[in-house]
């Protein structure tokens, strides 16, 4: 069996675990990243939009600060985020998209002279000044008062991923790529390592650190619908969830996109909406301005998903095999900035719809996008529970975003959060040491070899992919956008009855090497757990706030709720502990009404902390 010794090791090749391992390397610490896929194929690549950033150069965004940032982050999440961590966010984000185009991204710059642009569906003619030629521009995205989402035409998250793995490989960072990390190596209070599986090879691993980084992405993949790639399955809640001792913050927090495609569910971006593009539905009718008459389809994603799903419960959905769908207009913004600006929208449709949408609709719906939820940490990206071990990136609750994140803020978030991050780990690797106990890495190892063991004997009878694909249904149908006791309780009932069943899994194949049934069958069980946080802390949460909505508490309601679940996982257990604290320590921003949305809200009490 192989072992490896580093400083750092980061568990995920996207742009969070790069933009840490960045900040070690250049501090001259050693780092391994590990990743399931090469770091260029990570989720990160996906991302289209852009990175909000308070930088104030173009026209439509001249004004802009990182206090109005941070108030717009505060709103979007519906006061569910730690206001302290939105604050650093705000006024840290304009330095890191200048460092970003140091090191080579290639930002869309202001262009001068006459410019056209169109916001809520109207048309704007303004001027761009001389003196703000080629500085980094920006587009409008929901729930924002100012343009300030820079981008790269609609590549943005590709451009800096391809930018940040050219700096780790300058750096000497390490990539052990094509291996997942199996269990955390811990003493119930230091964190030292993992235990991997090389997916090449089948052969277990051992990694020695100093410091241990959770940068695992999302879980979308819980959901039957999901913009997600299939690599999203929340394997970094899983290790810290398997701990009995870390916990998971705001698991109920899942957001819904409200643009993606019908049927293949790959998102287009909300910088067609930004751009000026519109929602219609099946008579051809423009809706959002009569449901949010001020916003529009610029509402944060919480709110048009629900608009969405609300037009189309009253017969005005477009009917299709692949079920209801409403329609997406771009044609009028023109072939030069559908081809220029949203050139990856129009391959997508060109290559998985067949249409143009220069000139035809994209079918599109709300699906499961992105996860608030993560490993919890403190604002130094510290875990609870365990020294040695951070994490940050959307597998992180951070918390930015609280109940609902801003469109913008989860890209720029990943790099942001990881010089922050970074710079902390670096402080703590300064003459740290830790007593590395192999004997805990070697009960590791032989809890693992049992599993593999037991699964390859074929004495279980459940099959891995009918599991799954029953979760999915359960997540989809019962813990979706709208949400209800009965459905809910539902939902736990089930996820239970799978988590049960998932103790009698059993492999077709031998299990032998490269072998994709035995890893999904090694990850299924812990997505069952994290599945049931989501819908047992849903359940617990008697309120809406942000994109958990109640049907039944349709009310934001401050005054019992204005706080963050923690969910922890016993051994033994068949449903997660949840504990509560308070949303924030200090209130910069008080709660009051977002400004869009349903704007029901029970206050909260009078003695809330509140700072000037």
């Amino acid at each position: 069996m192989q072992t490896f010794y580093t400083d750092l090791l980061c568990i995920g090749g996207g742009l969070a675990g790069e933009r840490v391992a960045v900040e070690a390397a250049q501090a001259g610490f050693d780092c391994i990243i590990l990743s399931l896929v090469p770091p260029r194929r990570s989720h990160s690549c996906a991302a289209q939009g852009g990175m909000q950033a308070a930088l104030g150069n173009c026209a439509m965004g001249e004004g802009d600060n990182p206090d109005i940032h941070f108030e717009d982050t505060v709103k979007g999440s519906d006061w569910g985020c730690d206001q302290e961590v939105a604050r650093l966010f705000a006024d840290t984000a304009p330095i890191v998209m200048r460092e970003l185009a140091f090191w080579g991204v290639p930002w869309n710059r202001v262009v001068p002279g006459p410019a056209t642009y169109f916001k809520g569906g109207q048309k704007f003619e303004v001027y761009e000044k001389e003196e703000k030629a080629g500085l980094i521009t920006a587009r409008a995205f929901g729930g924002t008062a100012k343009w300030r989402t820079c981008y790269t035409s609609d590549g943005t998250g590709h451009c800096v991923l391809y930018t940040l793995d050219s700096k780790v490989l300058e750096l000497g960072v390490k990539i052990h790529d094509r291996v997942e990390a199996l269990s955390l190596i811990h003493d119930g209070e230091n964190c030292f390592g993992v235990v991997a599986r090389s997916l090449r090879t089948g052969e277990l691993l051992v990694y020695f650190a100093k410091a241990v980084l959770i940068a695992t992405g999302g879980y979308g993949r819980l959901y039957k619908h999901t913009t997600n790639a299939v690599i999203n399955q929340g394997t970094g809640l899983i290790l810290a969830l398997d701990t009995g001792i870390v916990p998971l913050g705001n698991m109920e927090a899942v957001q819904f996109h409200p643009t993606g495609i019908v049927p293949t569910d790959i998102l287009v971006t909300e910088g067609c909406r930004g751009d000026g593009g519109t929602l219609l539905d099946k008579n051809g009718y423009r809706f959002m301005p009569d449901y949010e008459p001020e916003k529009a389809e610029l509402a944060s994603r919480d709110v048009v998903s629900r608009r969405m799903t609300e037009h189309m419960r009253k017969g005005f959905g477009v009917k299709s095999p692949y079920g209801e769908h409403l329609w997406l207009d771009i044609r009028h913004l023109g072939e030069k900035h559908i081809t220029t600006k949203l050139r990856e929208v129009y391959d997508i449709c060109q290559n998985f719809l067949g249409i143009n949408p220069v000139h035809e609709l994209i079918p599109v719906r709300p699906t499961q996008h992105y996860s608030m939820g993560g490993v919890r940490t403190n604002k130094d990206g510290a875990a609870y529970g365990l020294k040695g071990l951070f994490a940050a990136g959307e597998a992180a609750c951070w918390d930015l975003h609280g109940f609902n994140r801003l469109g913008g803020n989860s890209l720029a978030e990943t790099v942001v959060a990881g010089r922050i991050v970074g710079a902390k780990i670096v402080e703590f690797l300064k003459g740290y040491e830790v007593d590395i106990k192999t004997q805990y890495a070697t009960a590791e190892v032989k809890k693992q070899e049992e599993r593999i063991n037991e699964l390859k004997s074929k004495q279980g009878r459940e099959n891995v992919y009918q599991l799954r694909n029953e979760m999915q249904e359960i997540m989809m149908e019962k813990v979706g956008i709208f949400r209800n006791e009965k459905d809910l309780q539902e939902a736990v009932n089930r996820l239970q009855e799978l988590l049960d069943r998932s103790k009698n899994l059993g492999l077709v194949s031998d299990g032998i090497g490269a072998n994709p049934e035995l890893a999904e069958a090694l990850r299924l069980p812990g997505m069952i757990k994290v599945a049931l946080c989501i819908a047992y802390g849903a359940l617990q949460r008697k309120e809406s706030r942000g994109a958990h909505y109640r049907e039944d508490y349709p009310y934001r309601n401050d005054k019992e709720w204005l706080n963050r679940t923690l969910a922890y996982w016993e051994e033994g257990a068949d449903l997660p502990t949840l504990k509560y604290e308070p949303a924030s320590k200090v209130f910069y921003l008080p709660p009051g009404d977002r400004g869009y949305g349903e704007g029901k809200v029970i206050p909260k009490d009078d003695n809330t902390e509140e700072k000037e």
